[in-house]
């Protein structure tokens, strides 16, 4: 399957990485910033938190997948985590969280970059050589460790340890992009489609409250 499938999306991918890079970074980025300012941090936290949390998932998936980490060889992603930490420590604290604190925008922002992130990250994997399957779970790992680093910096429990529908998105998205390219799907329509199928699935879960049913012993 991979034979067939590189030589078909190769020459598409870089714009469709150079986009969902740039969106999910910052997007990834505003989230742990607004994670900072629910502790009342300083702006080189905030700096910080974004930092971790834009490039952290691209990095280990770099790492595994043996590709120059992205960041490392580009300022543009870090400067992006910067200027989102920036504009959430400027901006008004009414504007990011609801009557209990919570922060709902972080929920929407983390929902968007995990869509972005999960189809990206594939795409690269895919890019560098990575079989189908293989490159799926790695555009789960890109959506998914930058939120985990984040809520652990944050005091919070993981959302690997929550019942709310988060990896699974994640995989939808991946899976979902991984498979469209292998039908021969144009790789910016494949990214689109299964980006929103994955935001949707995350979406409706916050939404809803839905959630995956716990393991019952007995």
């Amino acid at each position: 399957m991979t034979a067939p499938l590189l030589p078909t999306i190769a020459p598409q991918i870089a714009p469709v990485l150079q986009w969902l890079g740039i969106i999910g970074t910052a997007l990834f980025a505003a989230s742990g910033a607004l994670a900072a300012a629910r502790l009342q941090q300083t702006l080189v936290t905030f700096a910080f938190f974004a930092l971790v949390t834009g490039v952290g998932g691209g990095t280990v998936r770099d790492l595994l997948i043996g590709a120059p980490v992205f960041w490392v060889h580009d300022p543009v992603p870090a400067i992006a985590c910067g200027i989102a930490a920036l504009l959430v420590w400027l901006t008004p604290t009414s504007w990011w969280h609801g009557n209990d604190g919570r922060g709902r925008a972080l929920d929407w922002l983390d929902a968007v970059g995990l869509a972005a992130f999960a189809v990206f990250g594939a795409a690269k994997a895919i890019s560098f050589g990575i079989p189908p399957f293989v490159a799926a779970i790695m555009g789960v790992v890109t959506g998914c460790v930058g939120g985990i680093i984040r809520d652990l910096l944050a005091g919070e429990p993981s959302i690997l340890l929550r019942p709310e529908i988060y990896v699974t998105a994640a995989a939808l998205a991946s899976g979902l992009f991984v498979m469209l390219a292998a039908l021969g799907v144009p790789v910016p329509v494949a990214s689109v489609i299964a980006a929103v199928a994955g935001f949707v699935l995350r979406a409706t879960a916050i939404v809803n409250g839905l959630a995956l049913p716990g393991y019952r012993r007995g």
